[in-house]
């Protein structure tokens, strides 16, 4: 069988619709994770309770659903490829479930409210999932050279965070545009709009990207073995904790933030603001990373060192506030989302390394699991930080669309400074013992390729 020469450089545009892919993600998930809790409360009338049950109940279905998938994607063969067919099919089915998980019903009862939750979100979930995990594998088909890697993983960072930032900065006037009085309206047409944009993105990525990497087809590799060849991964198992630390500080504070701007700074408005400060500091951040690496020359170090800098500045906001303090509030969140978007860069350009250091150390090549794996791992995070948002607000007191006593305000205040620039900091700490650098990578290599020209002679 002919060979595909794999160390390949990438050709500019498959870079950009890579990126894309990504910004297709952002516009789906973004939205989600900073706008839907407070759609639910506030808008659609449920319970914060209810919401708090569900961000942890749906990780279960995930423990399922993501390795599925990831599974399910490494076994597909056609003609386009073995990951880019999830793009073109599955794009199109979660763009329509996205507009009706934003279909607000506030005057079903209680019970029919919960049930259409439960039903919508585990449906995005499957669709997202669908789309996620083969979108991010296939930045390993596309090459096995170590620098392309880390400038795919950029491009992908940088049109990612540059396209939260517009997400943010437009969202609440379009809202308010579109619903003309009505947030049910508002919510509903904006999903609508996102939807398409998540579909087209998506759409371009497959039809601009190649896979060049092909997973060899053997037989069905079981669960059990599958886990045991993670276990001997100790480069992936740090990744795991990274994206798990990393889905709790990042998504508690995207569940708080619209409480925070609407009920702490008293004006939600300020949120666009806010948000359009980080759009120039965001794609700096996400290009400095190869800058950094190339000094490091260990992607787990230089994210370290973004995920220090995070971590701190963040930790700042506590003693600013953007009402009283406009000028040094936004100079702090320039700086943490400088940081943000060049870690951001390095956590995804370690995942696709991870599979050939675990295709060497146990003969298992299994992509699509890997990263199904990181995927639940950040959902897992996710699913506790928003979870305990929702509990400690509800808990505190909270009182959707009312003026909130300070207990309420002070929790609010927490989960937006102190309490998610302390997990960045301990995920920094677990970067440090990444140990899988450019030379390590090399020999890696090497030694698969002398391997495979064995097992074939």
């Amino acid at each position: 069988m002919e060979r595909k020469e794999t160390d390949i450089k990438i050709p500019l545009i498959g870079k950009i619709a890579y990126g894309m892919g990504d910004v297709g993600c952002t516009f789906s998930w973004a939205f989600v994770g900073s706008f839907l809790m407070i759609f639910y409360t506030d808008v659609f009338g449920i319970s914060m309770s209810a919401v708090a049950a569900l961000m942890l109940v749906s990780r279960v279905w995930d423990a399922v659903n993501d390795p599925m998938i990831g599974s399910l994607s490494d076994r597909t063969r056609t003609k386009w490829g073995t990951y880019r067919p999830w793009l073109l099919i599955a794009a199109p089915i979660t763009a329509v479930i996205l507009i009706v998980t934003f279909w607000a019903h506030p005057d079903w009862s209680a019970t029919s409210k919960v049930v259409y939750m439960v039903i919508t979100y585990g449906l995005l979930v499957t669709g997202y999932t669908a789309v996620n995990i083969p979108y991010g594998t296939l930045c390993g088909a596309m090459t096995q050279n170590f620098e392309e890697r880390a400038k795919i993983t950029t491009f992908r960072s940088t049109f990612a965070m540059a396209a939260t930032a517009i997400l943010n900065v437009i969202t609440v006037p379009l809202i308010d545009r579109m619903g003309q009085g009505s947030s049910t309206q508002g919510y509903l047409l904006v999903a609508i709009v996102y939807g398409c944009i998540f579909a087209a993105c998506h759409f371009f990525c497959f039809a601009k990207t190649k896979e060049v990497v092909q997973v060899e087809k053997t037989e069905k590799i079981n669960l059990k073995m599958q886990l045991k060849s993670v276990i001997h991964n100790k480069p992936f198992l740090l990744v795991l904790i990274g994206q798990c630390l990393m889905g709790f500080t990042f998504y508690a504070r995207n569940s708080d933030i619209l409480y925070y701007f609407t009920y702490v700074e008293g004006n939600v408005k300020l949120f666009s603001i806010y948000s359009a400060v980080l759009l120039i500091p965001g794609i700096f951040g996400a290009a400095s990373y190869p800058l950094v690496f190339k000094f490091t020359h260990n992607k787990g170090w230089a994210s370290a060192f973004f995920a220090i800098g995070t971590g701190v500045s963040i930790i700042a906001f506590y003693w600013f506030s953007m009402s009283d303090n406009p000028v040094a509030f936004c100079v702090i969140a320039g700086i943490s989302w400088f940081f943000l978007c060049g870690h951001n860069s390095g956590i995804y350009a370690m995942i696709p390394d991870c599979v050939e250091y675990g295709e060497l150390k146990t003969g298992v090549r299994n992509d699509g699991f890997l990263y199904s794996l990181s995927s639940l791992s950040n959902k897992i995070g996710m699913a506790l930080g928003s979870s305990l948002v929702a509990s400690v607000l509800g808990a505190a007191g909270y009182v959707a669309n009312q003026q909130q006593n300070e207990t309420v305000l002070t929790v609010m205040k927490l989960f937006f400074s102190v309490i998610p620039g302390a997990v960045w900091l301990l995920m920094a700490l677990a970067y440090l013992f990444y140990r899988l650098d450019k030379r390590k990578y090399a020999q890696i290599l090497i030694e698969l390729k002398n391997k495979k020209s064995g097992a074939e002679s």
